[in-house]
């Protein structure tokens, strides 16, 4: 006799929404949720088909009403809830404007140091979050999003000046994604490396926002032949955190972009001397500086896996885990 299957693992997402306080210290916003008497993070489950980045955001804007901005990604915990497993991925997210409404789901919010938000919060887990935000050895923050280009098809069966070369369907499908994901990080400037295909990368995000694309040549591959240390001194300044409090979102190569990383002190799978990952249309989300420096990769913002599926929404499992306390 088979054994009955397991369940699908719950996937969600939240953040920990902080605020600059005294003597250079934060506070963390912490809420109250009726419906299981307790004090937790902001937080949600994926929708179907949707991105765990976008589903954070989401769900804290929706818990809180606070206008906020993704920074660096903290930790995902793991527990059951109601007999279902369930992962929730978080980000650290700075306040950047809004107030707080009582809604259906929280009905109180507050804003505490660290150590008083631990000791609030009802579950351990969240207690281990709210420790990584507390970290003051690398930014919450993160000041560069260094894309490479989408995807262009082979330079082979292009007959012209590989500058000149398109992205194909994907990359400008590619393109669209990450116009529709990179406004969450809040960006304020965008630069690219000269190949066609880099500026049509930003180009639909450039067009959102409303901002122009100056050409780098120093960060593309050409540049970066001639002379790597004068594309590693553009990188290392386009990480010093803008005043405005904006993101710099650079577009480069693939010849570039692991390279670079890797004088920064970023390697493959945090393995010295194997080069970082940068695949068409990725992303690393960069912040602080070599030696405390933050180092996020995103392969690509397409749904997420562990995300539910369209047509199980309303499947058993779904409704079970939406019943049990999260």
């Amino acid at each position: 006799m088979s054994s009955p299957a397991e369940p699908r693992p719950v996937a969600a997402a939240g953040g920990v929404v902080w605020r600059p306080a005294g003597d250079d210290g934060v506070e963390i916003a912490v809420v109250h949720r009726p419906r299981y008497d307790d004090w937790s993070l902001p937080k949600g489950k994926l929708d179907a088909g949707e991105h765990a980045l976008a589903a954070a955001c989401r769900e804290v804007v929706e818990e809180t009403g606070l206008r906020i901005l993704a920074g660096r990604r903290g930790p995902t915990t793991q527990y059951a809830a109601g007999g279902v497993p369930k992962h929730v991925d978080y980000w650290l997210m700075r306040c950047a404007g809004g107030s707080f409404r009582a809604n259906d789901e929280v009905d109180e919010l507050r804003w505490l140091a660290p150590a008083d938000a631990a000791e609030l919060v009802t579950h351990d887990h969240d207690r281990l979050v709210i420790a990584d935000a507390a970290r003051t050895d690398v930014p919450r923050e993160v000041s560069l999003l260094l894309v490479r280009h989408g995807r262009a098809g082979s330079k082979q069966d292009f007959d012209g000046p590989d500058e000149l070369r398109p992205l194909d369907d994907r990359g400008r499908r590619q393109a669209q994604q990450l116009a529709e994901a990179l406004p969450l990080f809040g960006p304020a400037a965008i630069a690219s490396a000269p190949p066609l295909r880099c500026r049509s990368t930003v180009d639909p995000l450039a067009q959102l926002l409303g901002l122009d694309v100056p050409v780098r040549p120093e960060l593309g591959e050409e540049g970066f032949a001639d002379d790597p240390q004068a594309a590693l001194a553009a990188v290392e300044q386009l990480l010093v955190p803008r005043a405005d409090g904006g993101v710099t979102v650079l577009c480069s190569q693939g010849g570039v972009i692991p390279s670079v990383l890797q004088a920064l002190g970023v390697h493959g799978h945090g393995v010295r001397g194997l080069l970082p990952p940068a695949a068409k249309g990725s992303v690393w989300a960069l912040g602080g500086r070599p030696g405390a420096l933050v180092a996020d990769y995103y392969r690509n913002f397409e749904p997420d896996p562990d995300a539910p599926l369209p047509q199980r929404a309303g499947s058993a499992v779904g409704s079970q885990a939406g019943r049990a306390a999260s």
